[in-house]
């Protein structure tokens, strides 16, 4: 009686356990095949559920996100250097992402044995294969490829990177357009889109069962070995995140800005504790908003676009972890991925980042996107699910903590800061300053 009552991530971890539980059962009296015939199907229909909504998912709510995004045009400069500082980023979070797992190779762990029959197991289920890498194309070729010569073939054939630029570019025609014009389309995809993240919402209610019918078939098969496998894979994830968060933004607040790197991560401390229980972008952004103004002494004219815009499109710790999952995903398959594959990841991480919602587990299906971009099978995703709570609580902090990183540097840029403004230490004085008295202290950018 009381299971209903329960939050789906609770659901989730006790599938998890669960699941480990039988298969671990299964597999020492032998009776793998039970669970292959009856409960492995149950898996299948879950990861054939979330297929079936990525592409709609993806162009709908790229169309809608671009085309509300008007104050590209009216802020100019902040606009640019925000969306430059967001993109150069995720790239980099998803390049420290593959490099941590191509040296840790956390997926080679799995006996050989155990690997071939997954492969095997694989390759009986996907559509496609991945093509050698004596196929793969040029950095060149590559880069054209992003260019759809027919958008409905790109749409049809789930060509992500295709389907990515055409909704941007569609996006930010829909803003050049007269607005009684343009508001009928984005209205149009603004329904699709509630209507598929509804979708959604109604297939994470299957999760439970997915994760549980997953992993009971994976560990009956291959034994304790996987799950070895998956705390090598979690340390991965959480040593990259750890690395991009006090590296790479430590870095950008001391060359870029005058702000302590100390003072900020005490100012933004509220966020970062609301970013890690709620696993959400959005509810976290009027604490982030807070403490950006209070503590931190951004400007609102800068925090006001900078943050709801990086809620949006900033996801460097989910792009992280979708690079670390695709080439984790990779190793147990054994695909060896190219240099050229490797680049794939990196943009369509870095391109998917911008759809990608800031909600809880929004994250699983963006990681959808970049499995298929490299010819990973989408089998792989239950593997990696039954741990993906705690890395999205942490990857959430990641995505909020870049927010405000950015909200101090282009405020920095443009003079736009209050370097007065006291800390989270002396908080109770600061909370005294209001943002319409901080406002005052700013000129607008000249």
């Amino acid at each position: 009686m009381r299971l209903p009552k329960l939050q789906l991530y609770t659901k989730v971890l006790i599938a998890l356990a669960a699941g480990a539980l039988f298969g671990l059962i299964a597999n020492r009296f032998e009776f793998s095949g039970f669970v292959g015939v009856w409960i492995k199907p149950v898996g299948t229909a879950f990861i054939r559920l979330i297929s079936m909504v990525v592409v709609p998912l993806v162009f709908a709510s790229l169309v809608v996100g671009t085309a509300s995004l008007k104050d590209i045009r009216t802020l100019g400069r902040i606009g640019a250097k925000t969306l430059v500082f967001y993109m150069c980023t995720t790239a980099v979070a998803v390049s420290i992402g593959l490099v941590l797992t191509d040296i840790v190779r956390p997926g080679t762990s799995l006996p050989q044995q155990a690997r071939e029959r997954l492969i095997h197991d694989a390759a009986n289920q996907r559509d496609s294969v991945t093509p050698p890498a004596a196929q793969q194309p040029s950095i060149r070729d590559l880069l054209l490829n992003i260019i759809p010569t027919n958008p409905i073939k790109s749409l049809v054939d789930g060509q992500m990177l295709q389907i990515i630029f055409f909704a941007l570019l569609m996006g930010i025609c829909l803003t050049l357009i007269a607005p009684e014009r343009g508001r009928p389309v984005i209205d149009f995809f603004k329904g699709i889109d509630e209507i598929i993240v509804r979708m959604v919402h109604l297939i994470m209610l299957t999760a439970p069962y997915g994760v549980f019918a997953l992993i009971a078939s994976v560990v009956a098969d291959f034994g304790a070995g996987i799950l070895l496998m998956l705390l090598q894979y979690s340390i991965v994830v959480l040593l990259g995140l750890a690395i991009h968060m006090l590296v790479v933004y430590s870095s950008a607040l001391k060359i870029l800005t005058k702000t302590g790197v100390r003072r900020f991560f005490q100012g933004l401390r509220p966020a970062q504790v609301m970013a890690f229980c709620s696993s959400s972008s959005n509810a976290t952004l009027p604490v982030t908003m807070d403490c950006v103004t209070r503590n931190l002494g951004v400007s609102p004219h800068v925090c006001s676009f900078t943050l709801p815009l990086g809620a949006t499109i900033n996801m460097d710790g989910t792009a992280l972890y979708q690079g670390v999952a695709a080439a984790f995903l990779a190793q147990i398959y054994g695909i060896e991925l190219s240099s050229m594959q490797h680049l794939t990841i990196v943009l369509t991480a870095t391109l998917a980042s911008i759809g990608t919602a800031g909600i809880p587990g929004a994250g699983v299906i963006m990681l959808a996107i970049v499995l298929g971009s490299v010819g990973v099978p989408l089998q792989g995703i239950g593997i990696i699910m039954g741990v993906d709570r705690i890395l999205d609580m942490c990857r959430t902090v990641v995505n909020v903590t870049g927010d405000g990183v950015c909200a101090v540097v282009v405020a920095s840029t443009e003079g736009q800061i209050a370097l007065d403004v006291q800390g989270d230490s002396q908080k109770a004085s600061a909370r005294k300053t209001a943002p319409d008295d901080l406002r005052a202290r700013f000129s607008e950018p000249s």
